[in-house]
């Protein structure tokens, strides 16, 4: 069975995470969504937060789950028997940082594999950090986030 690691830190998630979640899943039998807690990092919302997100918009794809992880992604991978990680590109600047963070890991790991996937031309301006940046202004993040993340997003920034 092939199975893949869809790593991130998801704060929050958008319409271009999903879509590359479905578009994992189409390609793998079974798809492991991993959540990073950074401790290092002071996210909008919590793991827990993220993770009950994620699991909404997700709903609808049968053979994806959800985990979330510390630590390096390689011993989270190798735990769970995931030999594949996918990750998105939006631009070019995403691909040298991912292409450096994929030869590390496969140094850490030989054997661990990362396939990208290209972000889907509507989509490839979309970041967490610019989500963040319209909600927390007031701005309209509909569309560009699932629903309940706008909900969510809405809700942090009231007031």
């Amino acid at each position: 069975m092939a199975r893949a690691l869809c790593p991130g830190s998801f704060d929050p998630p958008t319409n271009g995470h999903i879509n590359v979640i479905e578009r994992a899943a189409r390609l793998f039998d079974h798809v492991v969504v991993g959540i990073l807690a950074n401790p290092g990092k002071e996210p909008l919302f919590t793991v827990e937060e993220r993770e009950e997100m994620l699991a909404e918009a997700i709903a609808h794809i049968d053979n994806v789950e959800i985990e979330t992880f510390s630590g390096l992604l390689v011993d989270f991978a190798t735990e769970r028997d995931l030999s594949v990680i996918v990750k998105g590109l939006r631009a070019v600047s995403d691909f040298e940082y991912e292409l450096q963070m994929a030869q590390m890991n496969a140094a850490l790991s030989p054997g661990l594999d990362t396939i990208f996937v290209t972000t889907m031309p509507s989509w490839a301006f979309l970041s967490s950090s610019l989500v963040k940046q319209v909600a927390r202004y007031g701005g309209s993040v509909d569309g560009l986030v699932p629903p309940g993340v706008s909900k969510a997003l809405k809700e942090r920034f009231a007031g």
